[in-house]
């Protein structure tokens, strides 16, 4: 089976000047035409057609004709039918041959695959088609200009899954039988339609479509390595999201173990892809079928035998809140929450300026400062191990007894069920429970005094400025040294050797001291957190 491709390339274009020889994301909007056809292998020859000696010298330097094309040819009055036709009696008469089926394959959709080329031209022959188009589905309701008005072109308002199909042609590539190539048509009469997934469908033909393509070439596949538990907490979790939000436009996947329950349903939660794995050999054999531009692992202490085989399924490998010895195989650490460590190393990002916070922190702002004292949320991530939730519940039902004006919020992540623990909203003791809030910066943003673990929390506390009491879980929560007094943070160590003489005198103190907690709350503010997330993002991407 001979098959021709022709890539018509005029050199007038009004909508963007120079269009076919302009850098798109590094390369000749022509080029991507020329790759995908040279690489289909159902393709015998492919042959530019053009105006234009600049795009004829380019395109002469890969496997294909450069064809120089006549005024008569190149008129902006000039369709297609007798521009291909030329090209095909030109190639027969050069390859003495007679082709079968031809190609016309426009420079303008640079986001066609290889792929879908192929598989359109087998189902024009296991069709016997005449000419297929490229196409995209279009079904939208829609109007039509009649006697002087507008009229429905539908019977009844429906959702667009419920309309009739339509299909719209996308300009990508039109194939023909050669007997069908005349110079007033390439359309036969058995015609069908080839639906390019709507990644592939642009057609560039103006600034808008441009841009588009721009970001569509751009994106990458980025998948996050994740598990979130009541034993292990939830911050990996919620960071990871918080930062896949912000990488809206790249495809992106979480895989998780397959025995972490509670961080597995928080990531189907979001609505991103979620795959479970029972090994880590199991977790490379997805990251290899992805073909994963960018793999962020985001487990504790990786191995170093982990981390090589993870750099060679991904092209890029990035880690977070490493301290393993795998980290410095990574092309990224990022360590927002262990300052100084490995700071010597060229790889590794740390410090609070490299801290991701949630999208609705991003979007809070700090309420002003009140002198007086009267709301204190309390927070311990998402599974808290320690249960101090529980511990602070019972100190809040006896401070009321004394200071029955303030009141307590407390927020229960996902992976901690508040009323196992008898931990329950008690409005008599101005007391309040919430479990799993979506929106949890809508009770700490009105708090005047923050009690919390010393995860990724500190940096939330931080952004709105609430003067914070930090009790950490474990030893490894002591090194996030972010939660210290000149930061505005009370730092009361691990949370079990705290005893409730201890606790009340603290809030106490801060709440009887309002030029303490305005310090705190001015020293929180000075730092920049809310732009932590766009300098990871570069980072992931290896923009920085």
């Amino acid at each position: 089976m001979n098959i021709l491709a022709v890539i018509p390339a005029r050199k007038g274009s009004k909508g963007i000047p120079r269009k076919n020889m302009r850098f798109l994301c590094g390369k000749p909007l022509i080029w991507y035409a020329l790759q995908t056809a040279v690489k289909c292998g159902a393709i015998t020859d492919v042959a530019v057609t053009s105006d234009d000696e600049e795009t004829l010298a380019y395109a002469g330097q890969f496997d294909c004709a450069a064809l120089k094309r006549g005024p008569r040819l190149s008129s902006d009055s000039a369709t297609l039918d007798p521009v291909v036709h030329d090209a095909v009696l030109r190639m027969e008469a050069s390859k003495r041959t007679r082709y079968d089926y031809v190609v016309t394959l426009q420079a303008t959709s640079p986001l066609l695959s290889v792929r879908s080329l192929s598989a359109a031209l087998g189902q024009a022959q296991s069709l016997n088609l005449d000419t297929l188009i490229s196409v995209e589905e279009a079904g939208r309701l829609s109007w039509r200009a009649e006697n002087g008005g507008f009229a429905p072109n539908y019977a009844e308002r429906l959702n667009r899954q419920q309309l009739p199909k339509e299909y719209r042609e996308t300009g990508a590539f039109l194939i023909s039988r050669r007997g069908c190539v005349t110079e007033s048509s390439r359309i036969g009469r058995h015609v069908g339609v080839f639906p390019l997934p709507e990644n592939e469908a642009v057609d560039v033909d103006t600034i808008n479509d441009w841009s588009v393509c721009e970001a569509v070439l751009k994106r990458r596949k980025i998948v996050f390595r994740v598990d979130g538990s009541r034993s292990l907490g939830m911050g990996h979790i919620y960071h990871t999201l918080a930062l896949a939000y912000r990488l809206t436009g790249h495809e992106i996947s979480f895989v998780t173990g397959a025995g972490f329950p509670e961080g597995r349903l928080k990531l189907e939660q979001s609505n991103f892809k979620v795959v479970a794995v029972d090994s880590d050999d199991e977790f490379f054999d997805y990251l290899s079928r992805a073909q994963a531009d960018i793999a962020v692992i985001d487990c504790l202490n990786t191995a170093k035998d982990f981390m090589l085989r993870a750099r060679q399924a991904a092209k890029r490998l990035v880690s977070i809140e490493d301290l393993g010895e795998g980290a410095i195989y990574a092309d990224a650490t990022i360590n927002a929450l262990y300052e100084g460590v490995a700071d010597n190393r060229s790889n590794c990002y740390s410090g609070c300026e490299y801290a991701c916070l949630r999208e609705e922190f991003q979007l809070a702002i700090p309420k002003g400062f009140s002198r007086e004292a009267r709301r204190v949320f309390v927070m311990f991530g998402g599974s808290d191990p320690g249960n101090y939730t529980r511990k602070i519940y019972d100190f809040a039902l006896e401070y009321h007894k004394t200071a029955p004006r303030i009141r307590f919020d407390f927020v229960a992540g996902l992976a901690y069920d508040p009323e196992k623990f008898g931990v329950v909203t008690r409005e008599d003791a101005n007391v309040f429970v919430y479990h799993d809030s979506s929106a949890v910066s809508r009770y700490m943003r009105e708090a005047d005094l923050a009690i919390i673990g010393q995860g990724r929390s500190i940096f939330e506390t931080a952004s709105l400025g609430i003067p914070t009491i930090v009790m950490a879980q474990n030893f490894r929560e002591r090194a996030h040294t972010f939660a210290s007094l000149g930061r505005g943070f009370i730092n009361l160590g691990l949370g079990d050797g705290i005893h409730r003489d201890t606790l009340e005198k603290t809030v106490t103190w801060l709440i009887d001291t309002p030029q303490i907690r305005e310090e705190m709350r001015a020293a929180m503010l000075s730092f920049d957190l809310k732009s932590g997330v766009d300098r990871v993002v570069r980072i992931v991407l290896g923009e920085q």
